[in-house]
């Protein structure tokens, strides 16, 4: 579980982030959603550590992340754009990520699940865009982190990958995984999300589920509520 107690952040004038109160629970995907410029990225990036926050708190499994930075390996991490050296083979990058997290993967089930069997010997500068997002995935899962952050992770992915990533994430979430999610894919959330978090200038804005939401909110569709929210057709 990660427990984030009144986070606030800065850049100058700018008010990024206002007090953010928020539980990414155990066995639970939890959506964060919320239009550019609401503090969704200031928010992942401080739960990582890449960003420090100017007040509150996070903690995660029960301690706390500040100055304790080994606590990065309990995260399965995948950004919105990675970007490693091109001239790396996919089994080359696998290895050098073992050897900074200095543990061993089990690369080889995401492998044969996401099809990546025959890309093991090809340099990255060779692979299309959704052969690389399928890397991604299995460099973020191969460790089984008892957390995941997600940033747009369906990203090119073609439609049986998409199937066998959707059922990759009810697996982790069985297992008791924390699970946060960011995507402008409204289908995956409405499919896959127990908990809705809209950020809106960096307030929580909306926290319950997609049926609550939906109903608050006066949509049919969840696409619907957001356009609701977003044009300030509040119910």
């Amino acid at each position: 579980m990660i427990i984030i107690d009144n986070l606030q952040k800065s850049f100058g004038r700018n008010e990024v982030l206002k007090g953010i109160n928020l539980n990414i629970r155990d066995g639970v995907i939890t959506a964060i959603l919320g239009p550019n410029g609401s503090g969704k990225t200031t928010l992942i990036k401080s739960i990582l550590g890449m960003v420090i926050p100017g007040d509150g708190s996070i903690e995660m499994n029960g301690k706390g992340i500040h100055n304790n930075w080994k606590y990065r390996n309990q995260i399965g991490y995948l950004p919105q754009i990675a970007r490693f050296p091109e001239n790396l083979k996919v089994k080359e990058l696998i290895r050098m990520i073992k050897d900074i997290r200095r543990t061993e993967g089990k690369e080889d089930p995401l492998a044969e699940m996401f099809d990546l069997k025959q890309a093991m010997d090809k340099p990255l500068r060779h692979l299309s865009g959704g052969t690389r997002q399928k890397v991604n995935i299995l460099l973020a899962f191969m460790f089984e982190s008892p957390n995941y952050i997600l940033d747009e992770p369906t990203a090119g992915l073609d439609p049986l990958s998409l199937i066998r990533f959707k059922e990759l994430l009810i697996a982790e979430k069985k297992n008791g995984k924390a699970i946060l999610l960011t995507t402008h894919i409204v289908s995956l959330v409405e499919e896959l999300a127990d908990d809705v978090i809209f950020l809106l200038e960096g307030n929580i804005f909306f926290s319950g589920s997609v049926e609550e939401l939906k109903s608050k909110y006066g949509g049919l569709k969840l696409e619907h509520s957001i356009a609701n929210i977003l044009s300030g057709q509040h119910v």
